[in-house]
C-alpha cells in the first residue's frame, strides 16, 4: 500500500539527515505506529507520504506509484490527515470544517451534507447538537473527533495522524484511542500514526516502526518488540511501559514506590 524505498530527507542548512535511507512498507489495512523520541524523524516521515515534505532522494510509493507522479494538492485531498493540535478553522462551524475537502473536490451539496451528518453520527457528535457549533464551544475530545471526521470526509483509504492525542487529558485520550482502533477496522483504513508515547504505541499498533536519529531502528509487532527488543537502545525504550506497569502494581498491593521488591 505505502512503500518507502531508500528515502533520505535533509533540510537546507541542516548538519544531518532528518530521515536517512529509510526503507519501510505499510500493508493495506495495517495500523502502523511511527515511534521514537523527539527529533527522530517521525513527523517528517509521515509528511513524506502526502508530499507536505519532498524527499531529497529515494521514493515514496502508494499502490506501486511514486507520489510525485500525482498533483500534490489532489494527493493531499485523497489522504486523510489529522494534525497535531487538531487545527480546526475557528471561524467555521463544525459542519463547515468537516465539509471542506468534499466541497473542494466538487461534491454535490446534498452529498456533502449527507457525508457530514454521517460522520458526525459516527464520531458520537449528533448533528442536531453539534453541526452549528464553533470549535471554541467544544471540549478537547470533541474537537479531536471533529478533526478525525474532517480527515475522513472524502472517504480516503489512508489516514495519517500526527500525535493526535498528545494534548488531551488521560481519560479522553484513552477513550479516543479505543475509538480509533474500532474506526480503523470498521472503515478498513490504512493508518500511519506518529507518537512518542510507548504505551500508546503498544496498545494501538498492529506494527511499530521505531525510529532514532532519522534511521529505522526496528520494526515489529508490539509483542515482538517487548519479547525480543534486539539491542540495548530498543530494550531501554521498551522497559519504560513495563516499569510503569510494575510501579502501578506496587501501588495496588499497597507498597511504597521505593520498597524493595
Amino acid at each position: 500500500m505505502i512503500c518507502f524505498e531508500n528515502v533520505t530527507k535533509r533540510f537546507a542548512g541542516a548538519a544531518s539527515d532528518a530521515v536517512h535511507d529509510l526503507s519501510l512498507e505499510v500493508a493495506a489495512g495495517e495500523l502502523l505506529v511511527l515511534l521514537g523520541e523527539s527529533g527522530c524523524g517521525k513527523t517528517t516521515t509521515l509528511k513524506l507520504i502526502n508530499r507536505l515534505i519532498e524527499p531529497t532522494s529515494g521514493s515514496v510509493q502508494v499502490d506501486g506509484e511514486d507520489v510525485r507522479a500525482h498533483d500534490a494538492v489532489r494527493l493531499r485531498r485523497s489522504i486523510g490527515y489529522v494534525f497535531q493540535g487538531i487545527g480546526l478553522f475557528p471561524h467555521l462551524t463544525v459542519a463547515r470544517n468537516v465539509a471542506l475537502v468534499p466541497e473542494l473536490l466538487g461534491w454535490p451539496q446534498t452529498a456533502v451534507q449527507e457525508r457530514v451528518e454521517e460522520l458526525l453520527e459516527l464520531m458520537g457528535l449528533p448533528p442536531a447538537e453539534f453541526a452549528d457549533r464553533r470549535p471554541r464551544d467544544l471540549s478537547g475530545g470533541q474537537q479531536q473527533r471533529v478533526g478525525v471526521a474532517r480527515a475522513l470526509a472524502a472517504r480516503p483509504r489512508i489516514l495519517l495522524m500526527d500525535e493526535p492525542f498528545g494534548a488531551l487529558d488521560p481519560l479522553t485520550r484513552d477513550t479516543l484511542q479505543d475509538e480509533l482502533r474500532k474506526l480503523h477496522r470498521r472503515l478498513g483504513l490504512t493508518t500511519v500514526l506518529v507518537t512518542h508515547d510507548m504505551t500508546e504505541a503498544l496498545l494501538l499498533a498492529d506494527r511499530i516502526a521505531l525510529l532514532g536519529g532519522g534511521r529505522l531502528l526496528r520494526t515489529g509487532t508490539p509483542h515482538d518488540l517487548l519479547a525480543e527488543p534486539g539491542d540495548d537502545h530498543v530494550r531501554r525504550l521498551m522497559s519504560t511501559p513495563r516499569r510503569q506497569a510494575d510501579r502501578v502494581e506496587q501501588l495496588v498491593r499497597g507498597e511504597r514506590m521505593d520498597d524493595p521488591t
